[in-house]
């Protein structure tokens, strides 16, 4: 029998494209000839994109689920939002901008095929702009030194991943991650192929130079204690050039005299060293930052509703019958040869809780 797959897509704000993507995104699946299904995760869109999603779900409600999230919680938590809904043996991400086409997805699926577990992908003729290409080449050249993860392109979310790779993430309770390299971490014969790329349909991209540092400084600290050893390599380097700094001084004094030259090299020296120690002290507080945000517990996303129907009989094997409700009520229809997520998830147990709240006669 072949692998069913499962389609995960964050949305924010991409009112505009998202009949464009479906009416692109289905053909392709259907021409599979595989069971599938389609997993939009809304990430606290402003604009209509809910609303959209809904339409999109009623169209075709034995393939399409849609997982709604009271705020914005972040690609990869609306990535990880998704993987915990999925049921296929094969789960492939998507962006909803178009910018990766649907029609690739397979070469992600003929891939897994053939024995790979997770399926990188790197743009050819990349269509962004110039300084998005260099920071993004500078950054990968980086993390690939600090971190060991081999990523040729951490930018392309087009990526497949086998259904015991989506299930060991899901068992993973970082409250802030990268899903491409904690899938890389976990893989056991990882491929990466080259796939297409095109400019966005409509709208603008959602990341900032801002949320690009901010994703590259949680990648680094995330992955790698490397910046940590760095900055204490660089503490003992300047102690021992303080220390020749100072024999220099003194030798001076004593055979020469005191003298007030050079007081500005010395202010510039100092203010030199002050920066290098407040940069380690960025750094160091980035590692705190993650502690404390991992020791509050607090679930890493919210679930307002959950659109799903029945999937079509036979098409994914051990699942559960029954009536469902557009509303999120029906039970976690997962392959029963399949071991289900953590219940030690606090996202996943809200989760719970809100299917609970929904089905009559049902206790959290």
């Amino acid at each position: 029998m072949s692998a069913t797959i499962s389609v995960v897509i964050p949305v924010y704000n991409e009112e505009a494209g998202l009949e464009a993507l479906a009416e692109r995104l289905y053909p392709v699946l259907d021409a599979l000839g595989r069971g599938y299904e389609v997993i939009f995760v809304d990430d606290g869109s402003r604009d209509r994109s809910a609303a959209v999603l809904r339409q999109l779900f009623e169209r075709r409600p034995q393939r399409t689920r849609v997982v709604l999230l009271t705020r914005n919680a972040g690609q990869h938590m609306a990535i990880l939002a998704g993987f915990a809904h999925t049921r296929g043996d094969y789960v492939i991400t998507l962006d909803a901008d178009l910018q990766n086409p649907p029609e690739e997805i397979g070469k992600l699926v003929a891939a897994m095929d053939q024995g790979a577990d997770y399926v990188g992908t790197v743009r050819a003729r990349r269509r962004d702009a110039l300084w998005r290409k260099a920071a993004s080449r500078l950054m990968n050249r980086v993390r690939e030194r600090t971190t060991q993860i081999r990523i040729s392109d951490q930018g392309c979310m087009l990526r497949g991943y086998h259904r015991t790779i989506v299930d060991a993430i899901n068992r993973c309770l970082e409250v802030s991650t990268f899903v491409p390299a904690l899938a890389y971490t976990f893989a056991r014969h990882p491929v990466e192929i080259e796939v297409a790329h095109s400019e966005r349909l409509a709208g603008k991209s959602k990341y900032s130079i801002y949320r690009l540092i901010r994703l590259n400084f949680d990648l680094l600290t995330g992955f790698s204690v490397v910046p940590l050893q760095f900055f204490t390599m660089v503490g003992m380097v300047v102690a021992l050039i303080s220390l020749a700094f100072v024999v220099v001084l003194a030798v001076q004094r004593i055979f020469i005299g005191p003298e007030v030259q050079g007081v500005f090299t010395l202010f510039g020296l100092a203010f030199f060293f002050i920066g290098i120690l407040l940069v380690s002290v960025g750094v160091m507080g980035e590692y705190v930052g993650r502690i404390y945000e991992q020791v509050r517990q607090r679930p890493r996303y919210t679930i307002t509703a959950i659109l799903e129907s029945e999937p079509l009989q036979g098409e994914f094997p051990g699942t559960a019958s029954g009536p469902a409700s557009a509303a999120g009520s029906s039970p976690d229809h997962r392959r029963g040869d399949l071991e289900p997520p953590s219940r030690a998830n606090p996202a996943l147990d809200h989760t719970e809780m809100l299917r609970a709240e929904h089905e009559p006669g049902r206790t959290p």
